[in-house]
């Protein structure tokens, strides 16, 4: 027995504990006072004490697991050979005798057994805590097991079997096990659980994996180790996935492809491509495919170029092959794989050297892209005529292939659904017969395409009309004739009813009130037909009331072209009664020069009253022309005063921006008409009342003041200026003033051109006060409330109100008041420029505030001019407020008003 070292005996400073514990060896406070209390001796002596405690009281959960931490401690930088880990697995075997259904320590003891790498004491742990637990806490020793299974060395076997077992406990961590498989390449097991998960309609994957991510794992799963997976039909789930998944249909076409040629199936490989091109809809799905099998042709031509040499004694048994024939097949000793070598060696569908047909077989296919491009995009629409056209074009040369299309597209394009214009494809089948000479079956073409109901009557039209043209580029004239006959055939009575009755109304019963069809026809009946069967065309499109203006038009030409005049104008006035403005506008115009040409002065009356009929049907905007026609009638054929009357008449009724132009063409006929003189009435007209805009009226007053100058009557042109300044701004329109600056300078004296600077001042006083009276208006009123609302404060703080100021106060209204009425109820700040229009010779000049200046200032000149003006208030003009001059008068102060002295008042 080993002796047990002095110094591990209890010491005389232990002596209180171990009597207290003598006399109670079962208090788990008296054993855990003895451990604090040497918290500082050496382990062992600590060993001792928790050996003796747990001897004691085994079934403390606390003295057990402090133990245990200190032994862990202990063994925490020692290697995993060390004789202490040997005895802290003692320890936790002893502790377990009665902790075994504490999950703390089992999980203890386990990470330490894991640590230690004892993968079958560490496996048996497990299942001893597995047992020893109860279920609920069985989530707690599982995360620490699939730790274990999954560290490198343990056996994949061992590892799958705790996976398995897992399973049953948890099935929802299916995901791990699939990605253990993986990981393991145990792909048989890896797929038929992927495979399992994707049939169980319940499964919720854990990680946020979808069915469709799932799906394509399993895809490349199956495709990628196609050799090591056996058992499922690989073929059916993919295609599953094609029919489920349309978003990654050809990745998948694709994948299944991949699948045979790791099998080795080459042919079946180039099935699957081929099947993938024909049925997927979309150009991305289709260029995955194409270029996996461009690439796959192309890998299997260059493996084919690697293994083409052949050795030299395979090419001298292929030379000695028929020299040897006949003794192959007496050999009863030659093997079956010999015997197929030798009987197959040369035969075109075994020789491995097919090279060429491979290379045939990748360049057909890079010339079908094309076509297998245009496939996929009508598979998307197979009503798109546009596509259709293309894929005819892609068969250029090849008229079989190009009749097939054609067939196959008139019997697939609905019209009704069609994108683009159906009739398209009946129309260009038609002339491929056409351009090979085969005329008969062209119009076989053409005879059922103007049977199909198409969705509007134009398309159908389109088809005749194409059909008509093609019976005129051979000549068959009269057959062009008899189709436009056929075609503008208006429908019995019974067919009409027997629509009716289905609800379901074809194109072709509409078809005879198509105005594409009947101006065809009546070309033709132009060019080739009668003037009888014309006219019946013509009067049958009026009696439709599908004719157009320019229809009209050319039947009346055409009578007109054979001298039917009469029966030409009967067919404008059916026109001008059937439309209205602005369609009628050209049928009025043909109408009124033809019949002014043909009859002149013969028929006047009726001209005139044709004339009166078109500018009273017509807009304002439309009558100018009609105007000048009809005044040149009058002028050329009637009387002059007539067509003045009717400039006149114009001149009130086209549009305010036409009345100026309407007016210098008056002016200047009436001018070479009837003489200068004559025109100053229209001037005097179109001045006071006859131009709306003052522009125009300002324009109109220049042109009549240069007209008196040139006849020399200088007042009167003075009086034209005079009165034309009130529409013109100094500011502005420098051009008026310098005109008229010129014609004093030339025609005027001293006084005249005083005048006419007097003028130019209180125009431009007009024109500023105009803009100023508001702002000024709104600050008096501001002025004046502020100012009552002032005295109102005062008032009801108890002050008196000043008499004086109460007086101001009543009486800025009452100036308002009289300000007004003396202005005669005008705009406030309008200065006028005192010209007023009279009679030719008789024009008085009157200003209301002209100033009478003294004699002497005669001769003074300008400066002293004084010109009374109406103050503006300071805020308008800001920092640029003007010195004002008061009124001086001889000697004496002018009187203020009360208006003005209330201002003053204000202002101080």
């Amino acid at each position: 027995m080993t002796a047990i070292s002095r110094e591990l005996y209890p010491s005389e400073d232990d002596l209180p504990y171990e009597e207290e514990l003598l006399r109670n060896p079962f208090s788990l406070r008296l054993w855990w006072r003895y451990l604090v209390a040497r918290s500082e001796a050496p382990f062992k002596k600590r060993a001792i004490i928790y050996e003796r405690a747990v001897k004691s009281l085994p079934g403390s959960y606390k003295l057990w697991y402090a133990y245990l931490r200190e032994r862990l401690e202990l063994v925490r930088n020692l290697p995993i050979t060390h004789s202490q880990y040997e005895t802290l697995n003692n320890t936790f075997e002893r502790a377990l005798v009665t902790m075994h259904k504490m999950p703390r320590i089992w999980i203890m003891y386990l990470h330490t057994l894991t640590d230690q790498m004892l993968l079958t004491r560490t496996r048996r742990t497990f299942d001893r805590a597995l047992c020893a637990l109860p279920v609920t806490q069985h989530d707690r020793i599982w995360e620490a097991y699939l730790a274990f299974v999954s560290q490198k060395g343990v056996p994949v076997e061992t590892s799958l079997r705790v996976y398995r077992r897992y399973l049953k406990y948890d099935p929802s961590h299916v995901e791990d096990l699939i990605e253990f498989l993986i990981s393991s390449s145990l792909w048989q097991e890896a797929a038929e659980r992927l495979a399992g998960v994707l049939n169980d309609d319940q499964f919720f994957s854990i990680k946020g994996k979808t069915k469709h991510r799932l799906w394509l794992e399993l895809c490349d799963l199956l495709t990628k180790h196609a050799t090591e997976v056996s058992g499922l039909n690989v073929d059916a789930i993919i295609r599953g996935g094609i029919r489920k998944f349309t978003d990654e249909v050809g990745r998948l076409w694709t994948s299944l492809a991949d699948y045979y040629i790791r099998r080795k199936l080459p042919e079946k490989a180039r099935d699957i491509f081929e099947e993938g091109m024909a049925t997927v809809v979309t150009v991305r799905d289709f260029s995955v495919i194409f270029d996996a099998y461009s690439q796959f042709e192309e890998s299997m031509l260059a493996y084919k170029m690697e293994n083409l040499d052949m050795s030299d004694e395979e090419e001298e048994n292929g030379e000695d092959m028929t020299e040897d024939e006949d003794d192959i097949r007496k050999d009863a000793d030659l093997s079956v794989s010999d015997f197929e070598k030798k009987i197959l060696h040369g035969f075109w569908l075994h020789d491995d050297n097919d090279i060429n047909l491979r290379l045939a077989r990748l360049e057909h296919l890079m010339d079908r892209r094309p076509e297998l491009a245009n496939s996929v995009l009508l598979r998307q629409n197979p009503h798109n005529v546009e596509q259709w056209h293309r894929r005819v074009k892609l068969f250029e040369g090849n008229p079989t292939r190009q009749i097939l299309t054609y067939t196959e597209a008139v019997r697939t394009v609905d019209p009704m659904k069609a994108v683009g214009k159906p009739h398209t494809l009946w129309v260009a089948f038609a002339k491929l017969y056409e351009n090979h000479k085969d005329l008969a079956n062209a119009r076989v073409i053409f005879e059922k395409a103007v049977q199909v109901n198409y969705k509007t009557v134009d398309h159908l039209a389109s088809v005749w009309c194409e059909w008509a043209e093609m019976e005129l580029r051979h000549k068959n004239f009269q057959g062009a004739l008899e189709l436009m006959r056929r075609a503008t055939a208006e429908p019995s009575v019974l067919v009409k009813r027997t629509v009716a009755a289905d609800g379901n109304e074809p194109v072709q019963i509409k078809l005879h009130k198509s105005l594409r069809l009947w101006t065809f026809y009546v070309d033709l009946e132009e060019s080739l037909g009668t003037l009888e069967s014309t006219r019946a065309v013509y009067e049958r499109i009026l009696d439709l009331r599908i004719a157009t203006p320019q229809i009209i038009i050319n039947y009346a030409m055409l009578l007109e072209e054979h001298k039917y005049f009469e029966a030409a104008f009967k067919v404008y006035e059916r026109g001008v009664k059937i439309f209205k403005y602005p369609h009628v506008k050209d049928i009025w115009v043909t109408y009124l020069s033809k019949f002014v040409k043909r009859y002149g002065k013969m028929k006047l009356e009726r001209a005139r009253e044709l004339f009166q009929n078109a500018v009273e049907s017509a807009p304002a905007e439309s009558k100018k022309p009609l105007y000048l026609q009809y005044a040149k009638l009058e002028e050329d054929y009637g009387l002059a005063k007539q067509a003045m009357k009717v400039y006149d008449e114009a001149t009130q009724s086209v549009p305010a921006n036409e009345k100026l132009s309407m007016y210098e063409i008056y002016i200047a006929r009436a001018a070479e008409i009837f003489g200068v003189p004559k025109t100053r009435e229209i001037y005097e007209q179109a001045i006071q009342y006859g131009l709306p805009d003052s522009k125009d009226v300002k324009t109109m007053c220049l042109k009549y003041a240069e007209l008196e100058k040139s006849l020399g009557e200088i007042d009167r042109a003075r009086g034209v200026y005079t009165y034309a300044s009130q529409f013109a701004d100094p500011r502005t329109d420098s051009d008026f003033w310098s005109r008229w600056h010129d014609f004093e300078v030339q025609h005027g004296n001293e006084d005249t051109f005083r005048e006419m600077l007097r003028i130019k001042r209180s125009v431009s006083a007009s024109f500023s006060q105009t803009h100023f009276i508001l702002p000024e208006y709104l600050m008096q009123k501001d002025e004046s409330t502020n100012l009552g609302k002032a005295v109102d404060a005062l008032k009801q703080a108890g002050v008196t109100e000043d008499e004086m100021a109460a007086l101001e106060r009543k009486l800025v209204p009452e100036a308002r008041d009289t300000l007004e009425k003396e202005s005669g109820g005008r705009m406030v700040g309008f200065v006028s420029a005192g010209v007023e229009s009279q009679d030719i010779g008789q024009q008085v000049v009157a200003n209301q505030e002209e100033i009478e200046l003294p004699e002497e200032s005669d001769s003074e000149g300008e400066d002293k001019v004084e010109i009374s003006q109406k103050d503006v208030p300071a805020a308008v003009f800001g920092g640029l407020a003007t010195k004002r001059e008061e009124p001086e008068s001889k000697g004496t102060d002018a009187p203020l008003g009360a208006l003005e002295r209330i201002k003053r008042l204000k202002r101080a």
